[in-house]
């Protein structure tokens, strides 16, 4: 295997346009932490409660739910770089007009503007990465995307709470978008290079349409598991990430300052195992076996957690364990849903799974903060730990044989 690895090594161009992509995933999971750490400053500005505020994010989700899968359909048929410039550029304008104009259902719909804008990025990524990265490489190429998404997350509350200290909540917006912009600039700088796949780059036009107009693919078995697989890894990631610091206080007591080392142990090790994953992936076409591993050892320590009051060591090392297994089954999970995509059609397939992401959002919240309000803290964890279970059926019945191209 590392002897095929290095029959073809990645060109400089290729590269460059990797990196412009990932830096673009970066900048999309920074825009969708902009209001959390700056919800109080906005709800005060603009004098409305916290449900009238979190509208924003609901249309948020709801456009970009309802809109990737045709933007998916877009991507292929048009080209993903195109789609991908259009889609940064919209959402970096819509959270600048948010900053910029003084009303609360201007900031409304443009956040429903800036779901427009999100809808692009898992369809476009995908297709540029699959198409140009070299075969051998696509698996340690996802790792670098699903870090670089990560990153943004992890970088978006202290950047943003520094822009707000010195500009205001308006000044941290307008920032924001001003960092989109950039990136904007690097990936219209960064042509494309010719496609990794000469038969997908070289099929007629009438070959490629109709592969990429097929919409009878995201019906089959597959392609519905793999759905599944991302709407129940939403729910497990999303409920725990965002509850784990009030269920460990109200199960086990826990200190507020050693519960979020917990979740910061959780958050920095699921980027490491993101990146480890790559490595995995990278040497073994058992993709299905490796998700299933990283899933079911983290359930089991999930539940672990839930069961016993550990002391903080115990608990920030789990934590971080837990995260670190489940990171590092998102590269194999990506190389999962390529193995069952018709060549041409990957913009259409990721788009449509990605809506798990946001089918998932939407669900998590409620149900854990129903549990958290019942108080059934240790709920949190044991059914995080049993959606965790659950989604290795979706892993092990979803895998094609059919390996990627």
């Amino acid at each position: 295997m590392t002897q095929a690895i290095s029959v073809r090594t990645m060109r400089p161009a290729e590269s460059r346009l990797i990196v412009a992509v990932c830096a673009a995933h970066l900048m999309s999971h920074y825009y969708m932490l902009l209001l959390a750490p700056l919800f109080a400053f906005v709800r005060e500005d603009f004098n409305v409660s916290y449900t009238e505020l979190a509208l924003a994010l609901t249309v948020f989700n709801v456009v970009s739910g309802l809109l990737q899968t045709p933007i998916g359909f877009i991507v292929d048929r048009f080209g993903a770089r195109m789609v991908l410039i259009a889609g940064l550029a919209v959402a970096s304008v819509a959270y600048a007009v948010a900053g910029l104009v003084n009303s609360y259902w201007v900031f409304v719909a443009m956040y429903g503007l800036a779901g427009l804008g999100n809808t692009v990025f898992h369809p476009a990524d995908y297709s540029l990465l699959s198409h140009h990265a070299p075969k051998q490489k696509v698996g340690q190429v996802f790792a670098f995307h699903s870090f670089a998404g990560i990153v943004g997350s992890a970088i978006a509350p202290p950047t943003l709470l520094y822009m707000q200290h010195a500009f205001g909540w308006r000044g941290a917006y307008v920032g924001a978008s001003i960092i989109g912009f950039i990136v904007l600039a690097v990936l219209i700088a960064q042509g494309e290079p010719e496609a990794e796949q000469p038969h997908v780059a070289n099929a007629p036009a009438k070959s490629r349409a109709a592969a990429a107009g097929s919409w009878r693919v995201l019906l089959t078995a597959p392609i519905l598991l793999n759905l599944a697989y991302f709407v129940l890894t939403s729910i497990m990631g999303g409920g725990l990430n965002t509850y784990l610091v009030v269920a460990l206080g109200a199960l086990h007591a826990t200190p507020v300052g050693i519960a979020n080392m917990a979740l910061t142990s959780l958050l920095a090790f699921n980027a490491l195992g993101v990146l480890a994953g790559g490595f995995v992936a990278g040497r073994t076409t058992r993709h299905a076996a490796v998700a299933a591993a990283g899933l079911a050892v983290g359930g089991v320590v999930t539940a672990l957690v839930g069961l016993f009051n550990l002391p903080a060591v115990g608990l920030i090392a789990l934590m971080g364990f837990s995260g670190f297994c489940v990171g590092a089954t998102y590269p194999s999970r990506d190389m999962l849903v390529r193995a069952a995509t018709p060549a041409g059609a990957y913009g259409l397939v990721f788009g449509f799974v990605s809506v798990g992401f946001n089918i998932g959002a939407s669900i998590a919240p409620i149900v854990y903060g129903y549990l958290m309000d019942n108080g059934a803290p240790r709920a949190v964890f044991l059914l995080s730990a049993a959606v965790s279970i659950l989604c290795i059926s979706t892993v092990m019945f979803g895998f094609s044989k059919r390996q990627p191209a």
